[in-house]
C-alpha cells in the first residue's frame, strides 16, 4: 500500500530517545498484544493436561491431544497474517486492520475465561483471525513511517523488537503466575484486559499519525523507486512481470495446495474436538491422509519450480536460495517452539522448582530485581513519550497510564505474595511399599538398594492388614501464619502439598464427589516451622528467552557488524547448532532419572540461555533475504512459502512435543530431548555445508 505523503506530519519534530514518538506508541501498542498472547500461550497447555480434579483443575486432555490442538493454532497463526496483510493493503489500511485484529483478539481472550469447551475452542478461533488482521500490519505502519528515514529504520525495528520481547516477558510472567496461582480463567482474562487497554491507547494516539496506515488510495501509482527488491534493477523487475504472469493453471494449483494445507491442519483438532475426519481413511488400500498430503506437496513443489524456472538465471538462482532456507527453517522453529509445549510441562512436571531458605531468599531477590528494574526503565520511557505526546493524544497517553498501574499492581501483589509465604514441616501417615518397574521387579538405586514409595493414607489410599505404615513429612508453603502442632489438612498436586483451607477442602470434596472418588485429601500435623519457602510458577521459566534476548541482543548485534560477521547460510548452521546445545543440556540432566523425581532448575536456565542465543545468530537470515532476493512479482508468493515454512516448523512442535509423556514412558525423558539435539545439529552441519553453493545461488547479495 502506498500512502500519500503530503499531509503526514514530520515524525522527527517529535522525538523519543532520538526517534519518532509514533515508534513508541506501536512499541506499546505491541507489547500489549505480545503480553495477552504469550500469556495466554504459557497458560494453554498447562490448563488442557491439568487434572480434571485439584485446586486449580484443567481438562485433564493427553499431551498427545493437548499438543494437536495447540499444533493447528500454533500453524494458522503464521497462514492468516498472509491474508490480513493482502486485506489491509488493498481495502481496509493498516490502521484499521490493527484495530480490527486487536478486537477480535480481546474477545478471544474474554471468551477463554469461561473454560468451557465451546468458549475455549471458539476464543482460539478468534486469537487466530486477530493475529491475522494484527500482526503483518504492526510493522507495516513501521515500514511505512520510516520510508523517509531508510538510515533510522534498523534502530527503530530494534527499539520495536524490545517492545515484542516486553511484553512476552511480563505476560508470561503475571498471567502466569495468576493462572498457577488463583485461577486459569483469570491468567487468561488478564491477558484480554491488557489487548483492549492497547487496543484504546493505539486508537486514540491517531493524531500522531497522520494519515499513516490509513485506507489505502487507489489513485496512487507505485513509482519506479517504490521497487521493492534493491538487488533486481527496475528492467529485471519489470521484464520479469512481463515474462512471468500469473497462469490459469497456477491459481487452480495455489487453491489445490491451500485447501489440502487447511485440512491437514484442521485434521487433528477436528478429529479430538468432534470425533471428524477430514480425510478419507483409505484410497486405493493406503492410508489416505497420507496419500493426499504427499500429493499436496508434489503439487505445490511443482507449482514453485514451475515458476521458478521461467525466470531468468540470476533471479531464479536467488529464489532457490530462499527456498533452501525455507526448508531449513521447518527444522529450526520444530525445535525452538519446544519452549511452548513440552518444555512447559517438562518445568511443571519434572524441574524442581521448590526452593527453602537461602534459595528462596536468593530467588526473590533476583526475581524482584528482574521484575522491578525492567518496569522502572520502560516506566521511564512512558513518561517521555507522555511529555512529548500529551497535548496531542491525551486520552492515549490517559489509557497508557492506566495499563502501566495495572501492570505495576499486579506485579507487586506477586511480588509481595511470595516474599510474605511462610513454611511449615508437616507429618503424616503413610504406606511404605517397594517401587515396581514395568516387569513387576523391583526397581535399584546406583547401590542395588531396593527403591519404595510412600503413599500418603487418605480416604482413597487405606491400609490393608499388614501394610507397613511410616511417618513422612514434608514442607509446605503457606500464606497465613499458624502454629507447631496445629492439626491440618494437605493435598499433594504436581508433586508438592498445599495445606487446605476450608473453601478449598470443600471444593475438592465436592469434585471428588461428582466424580464418584474417594477424596486423597491426607490428614498431617505442623511439627517444624521453617524457614522461608518459594515455589516457582511453571510459567516463569518461560520468561528466561525474552530476558537473554534483551540482555544479548546487543552483544550479538556488535558481532554482525565486525568484520566477524559470517555469511547467511553460517549463521544459520550456527543458530541450529547452538539451540541443539540447549536440548543437550536437558538431555543429559535428566539422564537416569527415575519416574517422580526432579531435576535442578538450572538445567533448563542453561538450555533457555542456548535456545535463546542460537535464535539471535538464526534471527538475521529471514524475512530480510526473502526481500532482498525474490522479484517483486514472485514476492507475496515467497513471503507466503516462508511463512507456511514457520508454521509447518510450529505445527511440527507442537505435535511432537506432545510425545513427550509418551516417548518418556516408552523410552526415557533423555532420550525425548536428545531427538531436538540431534536433528537440529544435523540439519545446522548441513545448512553450513551448503554454504559455496548458497553463495554462489545469491549472485552478490549479502
Amino acid at each position: 500500500m502506498k500512502t500519500d505523503t503530503s499531509t503526514q506530519p514530520n515524525f522527527f519534530d517529535s522525538k523519543v530517545l532520538g526517534h519518532p514518538s509514533g515508534l513508541f506508541v506501536l512499541f506499546f501498542t505491541e507489547m500489549w498484544e505480545r503480553f495477552s498472547f504469550y500469556g495466554m500461550r504459557v497458560l494453554l497447555i498447562q490448563f488442557l493436561t491439568m487434572s480434571v480434579i485439584g485446586l486449580n483443575p484443567g481438562w485433564e486432555m493427553s499431551m498427545v491431544d493437548a499438543g494437536a490442538i495447540f499444533a493447528t493454532y500454533a500453524m494458522l497463526l503464521y497462514i492468516t497474517p498472509i491474508f490480513g496483510g493482502i486485506l489491509a493493503d488493498k481495502y481496509i489500511g493498516y490502521r484499521w486492520a490493527v484495530v480490527i485484529g486487536s478486537l477480535i483478539m480481546t474477545l478471544g481472550h474474554a471468551s477463554m475465561t469461561l473454560e468451557t469447551e465451546f468458549f475455549m475452542y471458539l476464543g482460539l478461533v478468534l486469537l487466530v483471525v486477530g493475529t491475522g488482521f494484527f500482526k503483518p500490519n504492526m510493522t507495516s505502519i513501521l515500514s511505512e513511517m520510516y520510508k523517509s528515514f531508510p538510515e533510522k529504520k534498523d534502530g527503530a525495528y530494534t527499539i520495536f523488537y524490545m517492545g515484542v520481547n516486553a511484553g512476552a516477558f511480563f505476560g508470561m510472567m503475571l498471567c502466569g503466575y495468576i493462572g498457577e496461582r488463583i485461577g486459569w480463567h483469570y491468567g487468561f482474562g488478564l491477558a484480554g484486559i491488557f489487548m483492549l487497554l492497547g487496543t484504546l491507547q493505539f486508537w486514540f494516539a491517531k493524531p500522531i499519525f497522520g494519515n499513516i496506515g490509513d485506507v489505502p488510495n487507489k489513485s496512487i501509482e507505485l513509482s519506479e523507486s517504490d521497487i521493492k527488491n534493491t538487488h533486481t534493477t527496475i528492467h529485471e523487475e519489470k521484464e520479469a512481470v512481463k515474462l512471468n504472469p500469473f497462469t490459469t493453471l497456477d491459481y487452480i494449483l495455489i487453491v489445490i495446495t491451500s485447501i489440502i494445507g487447511f485440512l491437514y491442519a484442521f485434521d487433528d483438532a477436528f478429529y479430538i474436538v468432534g470425533k471428524i475426519k477430514l480425510f478419507p481413511e483409505t484410497i486405493l488400500g493406503y492410508d489416505g491422509k497420507t496419500l493426499i498430503i504427499i500429493a499436496g506437496l508434489l503439487i505445490f513443489l511443482y507449482l514453485i519450480i514451475s515458476r521458478i524456472v521461467r525466470y531468468t538465471k540470476i533471479v531464479r538462482d536467488r529464489m532457490i536460495a530462499v527456498i533452501i532456507f525455507a526448508f531449513f527453517t521447518i527444522f529450526f522453529w520444530m525445535s525452538f517452539e519446544q519452549g511452548a509445549t513440552s518444555l512447559i510441562v517438562f518445568a511443571r512436571d519434572n524441574t524442581q522448582r521448590v526452593l527453602i531458605g537461602n534459595k528462596a531468599m536468593l530467588f526473590n531477590v533476583f526475581n524482584l530485581l528482574l521484575t522491578v528494574v525492567p518496569l522502572l526503565i520502560i516506566s521511564w520511557v512512558l513518561f517521555l513519550l507522555a511529555k512529548q505526546t500529551i497535548k496531542k493524544a491525551l486520552i492515549s497517553n490517559i489509557v497508557l497510564a492506566i495499563t502501566f498501574i495495572g501492570v505495576w499492581a499486579a506485579a507487586i501483589w506477586m511480588l509481595g505474595r511470595d516474599w510474605s509465604s511462610n513454611a511449615y514441616e508437616v507429618t503424616f501417615d503413610a504406606i511404605k511399599t517397594v517401587a515396581l518397574d514395568k516387569a513387576g521387579e523391583p526397581k535399584l538405586d546406583k547401590h542395588n538398594e531396593k527403591i519404595y514409595e510412600y503413599t500418603p493414607i487418605s480416604p482413597a489410599n487405606q491400609p490393608k492388614e499388614g501394610d507397613d505404615i511410616v511417618k513422612q513429612t514434608a514442607v509446605v508453603s503457606q500464606l497465613d501464619i499458624l502454629e507447631k502442632g496445629k492439626k491440618v489438612e494437605i493435598y499433594e498436586e504436581l508433586g508438592n502439598f498445599t495445606i487446605l483451607s476450608d473453601k478449598q477442602k470443600d471444593k475438592l470434596t465436592t469434585d471428588f464427589k461428582t466424580h464418584n472418588k474417594a477424596t486423597t485429601i491426607v490428614q498431617a500435623e505442623i511439627t517444624e516451622i521453617k524457614d522461608n519457602q518459594v515455589e516457582i510458577t511453571a510459567s516463569w521459566f518461560s520468561i528466561l528467552n525474552s530476558f537473554f534476548i534483551i540482555a544479548l541482543a546487543s552483544i550479538v548485534s556488535k558481532l554482525w557488524d565486525s568484520r566477524f560477521n559470517p555469511p547467511a547460510s553460517i549463521k544459520y548452521g550456527l543458530g541450529l547448532i547452538i539451540m541443539a546445545i540447549g536440548f543437550g543440556i536437558l538431555a543429559y540432566g535428566s539422564h537416569g532419572i527415575s519416574e517422580g523425581t526432579r531435576v535442578s532448575m538450572m538445567w533448563l536456565v542453561f538450555a533457555y540461555f542456548f535456545h535463546t542465543l542460537g535464535e539471535l545468530f538464526s534471527s538475521p537470515v529471514g524475512l530480510s533475504y526473502v526481500s532482498k532476493l525474490v522479484p517483486g512479482r514472485m514476492i507475496a508468493l515467497m513471503f507466503g512459502m516462508w511463512y507456511l515454512a514457520i508454521a509447518i516448523g510450529n505445527n511440527l512442535a507442537a505435535k511432537l512435543g506432545g510425545q513427550i509423556e509418551k516417548i518418556t514412558e516408552e523410552y526415557s525423558l533423555s532420550v525425548f530431548f536428545l531427538i531436538f539435539t540431534v536433528v537440529p545439529i544435523v540439519a545446522g552441519i548441513l545448512v553450513i555445508a551448503l554454504n559455496p553453493l548458497l553463495k554462489k545461488l545469491m549472485h552478490g547479495v549479502k
